[in-house]
């Protein structure tokens, strides 16, 4: 009982925190994802990296420092009156921190140095990018979208509650034992169904996009949300975590919070410019 209240209050907080950032205005929207950003990548490289290296400090600096260039980049792109057209020097200045870490680690005397490199790298990939992706999303054309971002995050939080709720009451059959021996299909089925049927009211109440954009949205969501818990789940199990972090009580780490959403932006992303 007191961990359900204690997930509970956790949970109110954390989603007025949330939507406060994303309504209170675009600056406040800026702060608060690149403050859950960083906090993201923190859990990652915590989970990544080896405490005991006598690098350890060197490759968390680098590894904050390729996470979250992206993040800096697209804020750049949109702050203060929309996206800049400076792309190709954002790219070469993010080939040249992937080369740094390499060339820092050539001088770490590791024994797994391409290792390190990699669990660098894919910290910007994993984490850096779609943050960034999330930033272009909620700017597109110049405007600021705060409707968007939370009509993506409130589809993300319908399809995990409602897998929660129809696996903890329905679920016999695991979904993915070997990652996650907890899901099931039961709980996966009814997340997809209860995340498209709310994509309509989402079309009722945010009608600058069509429910077909919302219906796809949300397809998007349960498909690549879905496997996006799974993906952190393996990561996690390959270096024997159970959590990210013990940030938020009774939920586990940012990470484990956002999981599904940082996995499914790229997809969403992609959708979303075609359209346009």
């Amino acid at each position: 009982m007191q961990t359900l209240i204690k997930r509970t209050i956790t949970g109110l907080l954390f989603t007025s925190i949330t939507i406060g950032g994303i309504y209170a205005s675009p600056y406040t929207f800026l702060a608060l994802f690149a403050l859950i950003s960083v906090l993201c990548l923190r859990e990652y490289l915590g989970i990544v990296l080896h405490r005991e290296s006598p690098q350890h400090g060197l490759r968390l600096l680098m590894g904050f420092v390729l996470g979250l260039a992206p993040v800096a980049i697209s804020i750049g792109w949109v702050w203060p009156e929309g996206r800049v057209e400076e792309l190709d020097l954002s790219q070469i200045a993010l080939v040249v921190l992937v080369m740094g870490a390499f060339i820092t680690e050539m001088f770490s005397r590791s024994e797994r140095p391409i290792e390190s490199v990699a669990s660098l790298v894919l910290g910007m990939l994993y984490i850096g990018v779609p943050f960034a992706l999330l930033n272009l999303i909620a700017f597109e054309g110049g405007g600021y979208h705060p409707h968007l971002v939370f009509g993506l995050l409130l589809l993300t939080w319908m399809n995990d509650t409602a897998a929660y709720v129809f696996g903890s009451l329905w679920g016999k059959r695991p979904l993915f034992p070997r990652i996650s021996p907890k899901k099931t299909w039961e709980g996966t089925l009814g997340g997809v169904f209860s995340t498209l049927l709310f994509s309509f009211a989402l079309a009722y109440w945010f009608p600058e996009w069509s429910g077909l954009d919302w219906f796809v949205l949300a397809f998007i969501v349960v498909l690549f949300g879905s496997l996006g818990d799974l993906v952190e789940s393996m990561l996690k199990r390959s270096y024997h975590k159970k959590d990210s972090s013990a940030l938020l009580p009774g939920h586990g780490g940012l990470l484990d919070r956002f999981d599904s959403f940082i996995f499914m932006l790229p997809f969403a992303a992609a959708y979303l410019y075609w359209m346009t």
